[in-house]
């Protein structure tokens, strides 16, 4: 049974898109050190140069400075940077605004990356209707469980 539960495992993550990848690591990546650092490996092996998997490239750059020893507030600057760039150049993309909301809420504070929130958070109330399904599903597993919306924001993502 445990051999028919892996090769399914096994299976299903074989032909599974790079970017349900990046999706599934990313959502996982605030639980602990271990999955931020499979975050950020995963998201460098990423060969792909469209905007959303780039964004998560820069998400994993700011995320690295939590369990890095160094250099912590240039990997904050540079990745922070690179997302707004990103973003800036492709304003309409839900999937980076959901990166950039996520990032800002999770971020200390005192670093001061917090710019976005309220765009974005109406960005995505905005514009959650006109996504295809896969995104929505995802877009919604994030927004009940942000800290930026309100039961009343939440109740209008269907």
């Amino acid at each position: 049974m445990k051999l028919l539960l892996s090769l399914v495992t096994a299976f299903i993550l074989f032909f599974q898109t790079d970017l349900e990848s990046l999706r599934n690591s990313y959502a996982k990546a605030n639980q602990s050190n271990e999955n931020t650092q499979a975050f950020i490996n995963l998201a460098e092996k990423q060969s792909g140069s469209d905007a959303v998997t780039t964004g998560y490239k820069a998400a994993a750059q700011i995320m690295e400075a939590k369990i890095a020893k160094k250099n912590r507030k240039a990997l904050v600057k540079t990745g922070a940077t690179s997302l707004e760039s990103i973003i800036k150049n492709n304003p309409n993309n839900i999937e980076l605004r959901v990166i950039r909301l996520s990032v800002q809420e999770n971020i200390p504070k005192i670093v001061g990356y917090r710019g976005g929130i309220k765009d974005d958070k109406a960005f995505i109330i905005n514009n959650y209707s006109k996504q295809n399904a896969s995104l929505k599903t995802y877009v919604k597993k994030f927004v009940m469980q942000s800290k930026s919306f309100t039961e009343a924001e939440r109740a209008t993502i269907k």
